[in-house]
């Protein structure tokens, strides 16, 4: 195991392989899965905004729909993998009360999350471990939202033991401490409540924030715009 404190990553380790489509592509991409039709948004606008953004948006940026016009509970059926749809596992009914925490989201149902990265080299990292590597490294941990916004647009970022959180979001409960949950993206066994059917498909579900997971990472951003 580890020790977290000895290999702290830098700003030159963070990197990702998986280039993004232009904006407008992305667009047309989250219209085409019925994201607007779905969230109740509309889709001129939505062109609008990435034919506007396109013009001095920094490459590979990806486009985002705020949790608060687009909850993960609605993106999560969304997603795919190997034709396997993705779903949110029974107990975490409550994900559309995970907040962003520590993170400023822009104003408006859309925004840009800026050069992301899965996090691989943080493998095995309790979320309490990584939070402040991330800070040290001028990253802010990805929301939920903008994790399963990612693999909306490149499912193959989500591989096979390279899975990551998103400790961005979080819950507060009644008497002001953070539920110990913290929001995951992996790809299900097919075990357990999950059901032989759902194997490899892609799982919206929870990590403890203590725990550590070799096959975790953390999914993290520059900033946002």
């Amino acid at each position: 195991m580890p020790d977290a404190q000895s290999t702290a990553p830098t700003a030159d380790t963070f990197s990702s392989p998986f280039p993004l489509p232009p904006l407008t592509d992305q667009a047309e991409r989250l219209i085409e899965l019925g994201v607007p039709a779905l969230t109740g948004l509309d889709a001129g606008e939505l062109r609008a905004y990435a034919e506007k953004a396109a013009a001095d948006a920094p490459a590979g940026s990806l486009l985002a729909l705020h949790p608060d016009a687009a909850p993960a509970s609605a993106l999560a059926p969304l997603l795919r993998l190997a034709d396997k749809p993705g779903f949110l596992v029974v107990d975490m009914a409550d994900v559309d009360s995970f907040a962003p925490q520590g993170v400023e989201l822009p104003d408006g149902p859309f925004y840009l999350v800026h050069d992301l990265d899965r996090g691989d080299h943080l493998g095995n990292w309790s979320p309490e471990e990584a939070l402040p590597a991330l800070h040290e490294a001028g990253r802010t941990p990805l929301v939920l939202t903008e994790g399963i916004h990612w693999l909306l647009q490149r499912p193959e970022v989500l591989e096979r033991n390279k899975c990551f959180m998103t400790i961005g979001s979080r819950l507060r409960k009644p008497n002001g401490a953070f539920d110990a949950r913290t929001p995951a993206i992996w790809i299900s066994n097919g075990t357990g409540r999950d059901g032989r059917e759902r194997k490899g498909a892609p799982k919206v579900g929870w990590c403890w924030w203590n725990n550590r997971h070799t096959w975790l990472g953390f999914g993290s951003t520059t900033g946002r715009g």
